[in-house]
């Protein structure tokens, strides 16, 4: 079994370089030729490496995207924590609700995971079903597709899941939340190592998270281990894992976003972790915003403001401003971005961003219009799903869209399996209020 392909690796490492404004042309002939054995190709990867503090940045190169915490808040606008009733009833409604937008989100997304918006809109027209507004059936099944998509479709829709199935955005919610019982709010970045290796499956990581891990394995120490043979640094791994340090922070989105980082910096760099730090911010300000513009600019609030993220969320506000046409505000979305990975942070933040936008503070709106863009489609969903659940709270969450969950959910997190979404809402209740469950 071959477990890295170097091939790709030192094809997306490039690409990662570029994006980061290093000068492609100014390296070696040899590094910038995708070929020779897999041994050539990694001795190649392992030079690359060596020689980052070489690298010749492009003239003029307007960003600022620092990856160690002390130069990130010194780009970024902390907020000090604002009052918020302790309330534990109303407390623990929006963090079940956080729970169930997050599930909800991320299975109306795993069917199509990865998906490019005109098949999903072509899939959904051809029954008559387009927009989307429920979980997608496998009663009219895709047309034309490769085989793993028809695969990874049927295997989710509404008919074949009972309640939350696997997946890893839910997964790192769940480890989140066993980190911070463990080692409390204070946990570092080696505490999260020791996390991923004592509860973590290890093929069920990829990219980032996969590279990370063999590293740690192979004795790599942080921080390297989120740079070497890495080039998935800046995709949206972290930011996927990072909601629940929101939901512990209510109305305290500056120590959400710190959390995050020490999470994020294990397997990231730079956009990457701001990425963590923007969905932690966002929810933990979502409990005391009534705007979903305002939860984004809240979340931006703590991420560089020179980065290539700040700036692509700061130009969906924009675009919202001048279009009132979500599909054709998420058009032009997928046309800016899509020279990007479709597992890239920067573009499905933007998209999470443009869902909360245009979703209105409707759970429904809002992930459906996450889902319906394509690209990370389980993880875009969750994300948005997230802070909505947040904002209005489980009792203002549509059953249509909560009861298929059947408050259960399976998770490959050791010592977790399959267990109710009520009751990670009360562990998560328990340390948002300083108690226990």
């Amino acid at each position: 079994m071959n477990i890295i392909d170097w091939s790709e690796t030192l094809r997306m490492e490039l690409i990662q370089l570029e994006d980061q404004g290093v000068v492609i042309d100014s390296l070696p002939a040899h590094l910038r030729e995708i070929s020779g054995s897999q041994e050539e190709l990694a001795a190649k990867c392992s030079e690359l490496y060596q020689s980052r503090l070489n690298f010749r940045a492009v003239d003029g190169y307007p960003y600022v995207e620092p990856s160690d915490i002390v130069s990130i808040e010194k780009e970024s606008l902390f907020h000090a924590p604002s009052a918020i009733a302790a309330d534990r009833g109303i407390l623990l409604d929006r963090i079940q609700g956080a729970w169930l937008g997050r599930a909800a989100g991320c299975l109306l997304g795993k069917p199509v995971e990865g998906w490019e918006r005109g098949e999903i809109r072509g899939m959904l027209e051809s029954y008559g079903a387009y927009p989307l507004q429920h979980y997608f059936t496998g009663r009219f099944p895709p047309q034309g597709l490769e085989p793993w998509k028809h695969v990874q479709f049927e295997q989710n829709t509404i008919e074949n899941v009972a309640g939350m199935p696997r997946d890893d955005d839910m997964d790192y919610t769940i480890l989140a939340l066993k980190t911070v019982e463990s080692f409390g709010r204070g946990f570092t970045t080696e505490h999260m190592a020791q996390m991923w290796l004592t509860y973590l499956p290890p093929f069920m990581t990829y990219t980032a998270e996969r590279a990370t891990y063999l590293n740690l394995c192979s004795g790599v120490g942080i921080p390297e281990a989120a740079i070497i043979n890495n080039p998935y640094r800046e995709w949206i791994g972290a930011q996927i894992r990072t909601d629940l340090y929101g939901y512990i922070c209510p109305n305290d989105p500056a120590t959400a976003a710190r959390m995050a980082f020490q999470d994020a910096a294990l397997s990231h760099t730079a956009n990457g972790i701001y990425g963590a730090m923007f969905i932690s911010a966002m929810n933990a300000a979502a409990f005391g915003l009534e705007k979903p513009e305002d939860v984004i600019r809240a979340g931006m609030d703590h991420i560089p403001q020179r980065s290539r993220l700040y700036e692509a969320l700061n130009w969906i506000l924009q675009v919202k401003n001048e279009e009132p046409d979500w599909e054709k505000a998420g058009d032009r979305l997928l046309d800016r971005f899509a020279h990007m990975h479709r597992v890239h942070t920067i573009n499905n933040a933007a998209i999470v961003g443009l869902a909360l936008l245009y979703g209105e503070r409707d759970l429904e709106k809002t992930i459906t219009i996450a889902v319906m863009l394509g690209l990370d489609t389980d993880c875009n969903g969750a994300s948005a799903g997230s802070v909505i659940g947040i904002m209005n709270g489980e009792v203002g969450l549509p059953d249509k869209w909560t009861r298929p969950l059947h408050d259960k959910i399976e998770s490959y997190i050791a010592g977790e399996g399959v267990q109710s979404i009520s009751k990670l809402a009360l562990r998560s209740t328990a340390l948002a209020s300083g108690g226990k469950a």
